[in-house]
């Protein structure tokens, strides 16, 4: 059998009355799978980690219709509707009814869905001439958990397209429940007393050299016929994925240069850990191995073939599959990683990831047959997917007798997809390259606003510029001191209003922080007067939680979107105040009062009436 096969597993059948059952077994939160742990914190400019599973039809994508079958597939998996949303400690997914918009495909395929800050959906769904594309952020879900989703979404879509052909059901068995789809199945078959598998991986060959730009990712899409790989690599007493990743490893060794010749070539293969551990989540639930093969002058093809074959036959046994398991999820539970706030995590998660990618030259990814009834084949023309990368992956799906095999590439050159294609044809593979057509690719970008940039220059030349003239009036810095920190101050906070633009309440908690602090800076540097701690800090403090109010009742937000910052304003404009009067540092005491009382009231009113949603906000934010 192959690799990552995804056999399909049970879904429900469309009944009104099942559908509104399992509304309500779905969580309104829950934390993030052990896979998608790091993603949020690796995500950036040079890889989104947002991966794209699109279905050809041979028909005419109607918009209408499509936004019909998206909101019925959205009924029957609306976990997908869910925001990251950022605790003390870890992140977690939060439900969101936020609307689900079919669009025409404009920008770059894979581009961002997950931006700090910003409430919006993990995926989209948009449409090109005859394909159907859906893409999502992998902290989201799984290949196998795309690929259910996007063949739910194209049975919706011909079935409100061809009402009267009466097509089937996808998956009949009605006996799955809300939670199984959001099961945390890392965490559900994690044993702490099961053998653990931790090894040291030597260093791989990297494809260094200068990278493409996220919009400028290079994807070749190569289509070749199942039956030819097939006798092919059947005749070489291997399977398919074994025999497609031989090949990987042959085209990347022709790239290698002569003095990086002595390092192996390693490739992370991702595994379907659901052909291990029964699971119907809809969650992350994969694994990894990683092949590695070092090359001589006297290496054939068959002697890569062998090597992965034994690799494979060695890493994919359960024994070593759920070792691996348990010494991933050991990590997570680990008491004191555990209380490590966030903030501190996300540098070390970042590097672990970079350390981790030492061993791995490249990525592929096959998640096997997709399997549609026979009554929708006259409709389908083909599936394929690719992937965000920051350096070079092949992802393979086939659908009846056509295998789509997909490179994405931060590569300038295409040589290694060259080297891979040439390998198949001398194999006696027959290959077709297909060519893009990404509507996204082609648009001309416009160059990116350079307010912020020009605004940090300028405050620059203000700073150099008053302490040239005072250098050169007086003879010494003086006066232009003040002049730079009152240029620092300015750049910092409009430097945080710029950050946290998207939202607004975060915003204004860092702004009063940082107007708090200078305050107290400027008044101690000046020759203290007292005004930064009479007047400064509870005007301060009262102007945010009465602005506070007035966004939340504008934007008309949700309890889950103002809560912590309506406690943490409060908690602020009660505790510090309360400090400075115990500790006699307050002289006017009429501004400090009234901002604690004000404060206090608001905690109290919170306690009272919105006590339920305050417990809830707290357990997700503090959870360890």
């Amino acid at each position: 059998g192959e690799l990552c096969i995804c056999k399909p597993f049970p879904g429900s059948r469309r009944v009104g009355r099942r559908k509104k059952i399992m509304k309500n077994e779905y969580a309104q939160w829950r934390k993030l799978d052990n896979a998608a742990l790091a993603f949020p914190a690796v995500t950036g400019k040079n890889d989104t980690r947002v991966f794209r599973f699109y279905c050809e039809l041979k028909e005419e994508i109607n918009e209408e219709t499509l936004q019909k079958a998206l909101d019925r597939t959205l009924e029957k998996y609306p976990l997908f509707r869910a925001v990251l949303r950022k605790g003390l400690f870890w992140f977690y997914l939060e439900r969101r009814d936020i609307p689900a918009i079919v669009k025409k495909e404009t920008g770059a395929p894979c581009s961002g869905l997950y931006i700090p800050d910003k409430k919006t959906l993990l995926f989209r769904v948009s449409y090109h001439k005859n394909r159907i594309n859906f893409e999502v952020f992998h902290a989201l879900t799984d290949g196998t958990g795309a690929m259910h989703f996007l063949m739910e979404l194209v049975k919706d879509y011909l079935q409100e397209a061809h009402p009267e052909e009466e097509l089937p059901e996808l998956f009949l068995d009605e006996n799955i429940t809300g939670r199984d789809m959001e099961e945390d199945s890392f965490s559900q078959y994690y044993s702490s007393d099961a053998p653990r598998k931790r090894e040291s991986k030597k260093p791989a060959f990297q494809l260094k050299g200068e990278k493409l730009r996220q919009e400028d990712m290079s994807i070749t899409e190569v289509c070749i016929p199942v039956r030819e790989i097939h006798a092919r690599a059947k005749a070489a007493g291997v399977s398919i994925t074994v025999f497609l990743t031989a090949a990987l490893i042959w085209a990347i060794h022709e790239e290698v240069p002569q003095n990086q010749a002595k390092k192996p070539i390693g490739l992370m293969i991702p595994v379907n850990l659901r052909n291990y551990f029964p699971s119907q989540s809809m969650a992350n639930f994969f694994g990894w191995i990683e092949i590695s093969c070092y090359f001589s002058a006297e290496t054939t093809f068959e002697d890569i073939l062998e090597s992965v074959k034994e690799q494979f036959a060695k890493e994919l046994s359960k024994d070593v599959i759920e070792a691996k398991l348990n010494d991933l999820v050991s990590l997570e539970k680990n008491p004191i990683l555990r209380l490590v706030p966030l903030e501190i995590k996300t540098p070390f998660l970042l590097a672990g990831t970079t350390l981790g990618g030492r061993s791995i030259t490249a990525i592929y990814s096959n998640v096997g047959i997709i399997r549609m009834p026979e009554e929708y084949r006259k409709y389908i023309q083909r599936f394929g997917l690719f992937a965000s990368t920051d350096s070079l992956q092949l992802c393979s799906c086939s659908f009846g007798d056509e295998m789509v095999l997909s490179f994405s590439s931060k590569i300038p050159n295409g040589n290694i997809e060259r080297n891979f294609v040439e390998k198949l044809k001398k194999e006696q593979v027959s290959c077709e390259i297909r060519e893009n057509d990404f509507p996204g690719q082609k648009e001309e970008r416009k160059a990116p606003a350079k307010l912020f940039e020009s605004f940090t220059f300028l405050c620059i030349v203000l700073a150099v510029v008053c302490n040239l003239i005072d250098y050169l009036v007086d003879g010494h810095m003086g006066w232009a001191w003040f002049v730079t920190a009152g240029a620092f101050c300015t750049w910092l906070m409009v430097s945080v209003a710029y950050v946290k633009r998207r939202n607004l309440l975060k915003n204004e908690m860092w702004q009063l922080v940082i107007v708090t602090v200078a305050g107290v800076l400027w008044d101690v540097f000046t020759g203290w007067r007292g005004w930064s701690v009479d007047y400064l800090l509870p005007l301060a403090a009262l102007a945010v939680i009465c602005s506070m109010w007035v966004i939340t009742a504008a934007q008309k937000l949700e309890v889950a979107e103002y809560m912590i910052y309506l406690l943490e304003a409060g908690a602020f404009g009660v505790v510090i105040p309360l400090i400075l009067l115990a500790t006699g540092v307050v002289n006017v005491l009429y501004p400090s009062l009234i901002c604690v009382c004000v404060s206090f009231l608001m905690l109290v009113w919170l306690f009272l009436f919105k006590r339920k949603d305050m417990v809830r906000e707290m357990q997700k934010k503090f959870r360890v």
